[in-house]
């Protein structure tokens, strides 16, 4: 499922809304409900739930790769299949809410991210050294420049760390943890255009089971790493 994290951005937030409650907000806006131009994007992502409860589980204790906001917190909103929903003081309230009002960085970058066990999909990551090191784990990035003008990214030190194995390269070795794939541009990185997101969505459509003890074994395959 198709999930979206909004926080408020705190240079727009003049009247001081982010941490407020839902009635609180209400009050200031003089019952007209939540101001959706207050908010960036800042998570947009398949995962495995859409319960409420497990997301603001996963989002205020764990960390995802892709999120690239604060710790889930009150005033934050949540939008699933079901609609959008604000994170209140307890439990989370159905709202109304236009995304299309919502903003986000400048420098994002269309990548196709492929996570151990699961069919690709279509996500943005900041392109910079730390939001490419944010999207596959933290530690050194591990580029594969491929012969069509795209890279494959990962973590340099992904089977050490002992991450679950999850594609296999051509041409031998086995590629641990979530990787994405985008554009080489030369001196830097691109979006991938939508030809090579359907290429690479094709090529890597059926997740493999790869053993734990596959993954260990190819432990000093590395290509280049910085």
């Amino acid at each position: 499922m198709r999930v979206k994290i909004y926080q408020i951005n705190s240079n727009r937030d003049k009247a001081h809304f982010r941490f407020s409650n839902l009635a609180e907000t209400t009050k200031l806006m003089q019952g007209n409900g939540v101001d959706s131009s207050l908010y960036d994007e800042v998570f947009n992502a398949e995962l495995g739930t859409g319960d409420l409860e497990e997301i603001y589980t996963k989002f205020n204790i764990e960390r995802h790769p892709l999120h690239r906001g604060d710790s889930l917190s009150v005033s934050d909103v949540v939008v699933t299949d079901q609609g959008a929903y604000f994170c209140d003081s307890s439990g989370f309230e159905k709202i109304d809410f236009d995304e299309s009002k919502t903003q986000k960085p400048d420098d994002l970058m269309r990548v196709l991210y492929v996570e151990p066990g699961k069919v690709p999909y279509e996500a943005e990551i900041r392109n910079t050294l730390e939001g490419m090191q944010r999207a596959v784990c933290d530690g050194l990035i591990e580029p594969i420049f491929m012969d069509d003008g795209c890279v494959l990214v990962g973590n340099e030190e992904s089977k050490l760390r002992g991450m679950q194995g999850n594609r296999h390269l051509d041409g031998g070795g086995v590629l641990a943890g979530p990787f994405f794939i985008c554009g080489d541009a030369g001196e830097n990185f691109r979006s991938l255009t939508d030809d090579e997101v359907s290429r690479y969505m094709e090529k890597y459509a059926e997740p493999e089971d790869i053993s734990d003890e596959e993954t260990q074994a190819d432990v000093g395959f590395t290509l280049y790493g910085f």
